[in-house]
């Protein structure tokens, strides 16, 4: 059972799910694989304690705080692959973004592998279940694009930009 709460933000409506006491989706409206891994789950509208915590959260860094991620309880759905991915977007600090590939070669080094796909890191990126929480909008392509994000590349900017984070934006943007 998935227990659920809408918040309203400066970006659109967020669909935020918990289940067994722990942050499982933050998801925008119209979010690309939204509910992902839990879409057979029974969903019940019920603000819970872990939802008003999560709430909050989200009030302090919309009012621009830096709320840190380690005070809610996550409990994304994913492969270890991709919980290795989300964990390592969990490092990026506000202000700050990084390419798939460096995330890559950080699994790589994590995994006593000689490479990583840059692909498969993206994918997992594209993935992430706790959008705006776990920092998949500062994710961004080598050459300063801002490329695929679930929750439109309209959001992602506008993320990046609240948070104030310093890129070089290709003259399309």
């Amino acid at each position: 059972m998935l227990n659920t709460f809408y918040y309203n933000s400066p970006i659109g409506r967020l669909f935020l799910g918990e289940k067994k006491g722990a942050l499982a989706g933050l998801w925008l409206e119209g979010q690309k694989y939204f509910l992902g891994s839990l879409k057979e789950e029974e969903c019940v509208k019920l603000e819970t304690e872990g939802l008003k915590k999560t709430s909050a959260w989200l009030d302090r860094y919309f009012n621009g705080e830096k709320p840190q991620i380690g005070e809610l309880t996550l409990g994304p759905v994913g492969s270890e692959f991709q919980k290795s991915v989300w964990k390592l977007l969990c490092e990026i600090p506000y202000g700050q973004v990084t390419t798939y590939g460096e995330i890559a070669k950080k699994i790589a080094a994590r995994q006593g592998l000689l490479s990583m796909s840059a692909q498969a890191v993206g994918g997992a990126v594209g993935h992430n279940p706790i959008s705006i929480i776990i920092p998949c909008h500062r994710v961004i392509g080598v050459n300063g694009s801002l490329t695929g994000y679930a929750g439109g590349i309209e959001k992602k900017r506008w993320l990046l930009q609240w948070e104030g984070a310093e890129i070089k934006l290709p003259k399309n943007f």
